[in-house]
């Protein structure tokens, strides 16, 4: 049984452009989905968060009109209750590469806010790219790869193929007009080689061992992808 890392937003808001803070947290199908298949698949899992805070849900992702019915967010919410994992995670500072066979983060508003600018999650981005290891990133998460730059001052994602939250997604969720930036544009100006599908449909993509998902629907076709690369 190998060690997967979640990486973990610890933000509790989202700071929009009028400087409003707008409740949010991880995405709850993008950690439960992944979390599942990794755990079926045998492998442990280990949390991270900048600091080692307790990271929280947004409590949006747990809505009946997000999980088909009040019994899908009856089920979502009990899945997130059940992972210990996520009320006892590390320091984000004090990962160690070498212990994880695998590294996955999950999305939500939350690292628009956090991961998009700290340093460490840059870092372990970096390194995971460079090691080989199979690396998920979904949703609003690859925010994160914007901190991923290396010695020389270049992004470390610059010519991959990759995805992420879409500007028609964001419009269609409200927050377009609201944020003080887009993450399709940033992963463009960093010169990723952004892949769009159609709004809310699963999309993942994978360029060596980056395997991206575009929005919640995707993570867990994202996880399998991963697992593929660690049979």
């Amino acid at each position: 049984m190998s060690k997967i890392l979640f990486v973990m937003t610890g933000a509790d808001h989202w700071t929009l452009a009028d400087g409003t803070k707008h409740p949010t947290g991880f995405w709850a199908e993008e950690a439960v989905a992944p979390y599942q298949a990794f755990k079926d698949a045998g492998h442990e899992i280990v949390v991270a968060t900048q600091g080692g805070v307790v990271p929280s849900v947004d409590q949006g992702s747990l809505a009946p009109q997000f999980n088909g019915g009040e019994e899908g967010a009856k089920k979502m919410a009990d899945a997130i209750a059940s992972i210990s994992e996520i009320r006892r995670p590390i320091r984000l500072e004090d990962v160690d590469l070498d212990d994880y066979a695998a590294v996955f983060y999950p999305g939500g508003h939350g690292p628009m806010e956090d991961l998009a600018v700290d340093p460490a999650s840059g870092k372990l981005l970096v390194d995971t790219l460079a090691s080989g290891k199979p690396l998920g990133v979904v949703c609003h998460a690859p925010a994160a790869l914007l901190a991923a730059t290396g010695a020389d001052g270049t992004n470390a994602f610059t010519g991959y193929r990759l995805t992420g939250f879409s500007n028609a997604e964001e419009a269609q969720a409200d927050f377009a007009t609201r944020a003080k930036w887009l993450l399709q544009d940033r992963l463009v100006e960093i010169g990723a080689d952004y892949q769009e599908g159609q709004p809310w449909a699963p999309n993942v993509v994978v360029d060596r061992n980056l395997v991206t998902g575009q929005n919640p629907a995707s993570a867990g076709p994202a996880a399998a992808e991963i697992l593929k690369k660690l049979a």
